[in-house]
């Protein structure tokens, strides 16, 4: 049943990641074929980047469904977007449940390595974040990580609730996968609705360079 729910997650991610990765293409004016670069980076760079890290078998290679489900969503995605013509809502409610989905997913990864809880959630911020910094890098645009938004902290809050649950309640797993999964998206969303920001250190001022 586990395993089920794991995959139906990673499904899920998938295609909320190439439908943020396709449409953030769009914006740009990218070709078909950008698009679907865009699309399978996104997609795929964080899991890609986890599985390195844990020295196992990189997942895409070995599992042509996520490919074929990448390639689908991307073409879906330039049909669909002579219908929507919110590109920014569109693109920030896939990246969000991508976000959510994948976050959950490299925690557990790292969970099933037996690797410190720490890293796990370090794991999980790293799966669900890396695929759209490589998507922002491409698109020369500065990554949402690295700009005000709340970004790697909800995956940060996420996997950290996540692991917490799992260890100390007797919740049903997939009750906490759900919940956890929510948590991020909902945590994404009212950062941007309500313009909570990072801590910043320094001003707006230029600074005279020394």
């Amino acid at each position: 049943m586990h395993e089920q729910i794991n995959f139906a997650i990673e499904i899920l991610g998938t295609i909320s990641f190439s439908m943020s990765g396709s449409f953030a293409a769009m914006q740009k004016r990218l070709d078909p074929f950008g698009v679907l670069i865009i699309a399978f980076v996104t997609s795929v760079g964080g899991g890609t980047v986890r599985d390195l890290l844990l020295d196992i078998p990189v997942f895409w290679m070995h599992d042509l469904l996520m490919c074929g489900l990448i390639l689908v969503t991307s073409v879906f995605s330039m049909v669909f977007k002579s219908i929507e013509k919110n590109f920014k809502v569109t693109l920030f409610i896939f990246d969000s449940f991508g976000l959510g989905l994948f976050t959950i997913i490299g925690v557990q990864k790292g969970l099933n390595s037996d690797i410190h809880p720490l890293i796990c959630i370090a794991l999980g911020t790293i799966t669900g974040c890396f695929g759209g910094i490589i998507r922002d890098i491409l698109l020369n645009r500065i990554p949402l990580i690295f700009r005000k938004e709340i970004y790697a902290s909800a995956c940060i809050i996420g996997g950290s609730i996540f692991l917490l649950l799992t260890t100390f309640t007797d919740l049903s797993f997939t009750i906490i996968q759900i919940f956890t999964i929510l948590l991020i998206v909902s945590i994404r969303t009212l950062a941007v609705k309500y313009h909570w920001q990072m801590p910043k250190f320094y001003g707006y001022e230029q600074n005279s360079e020394m």
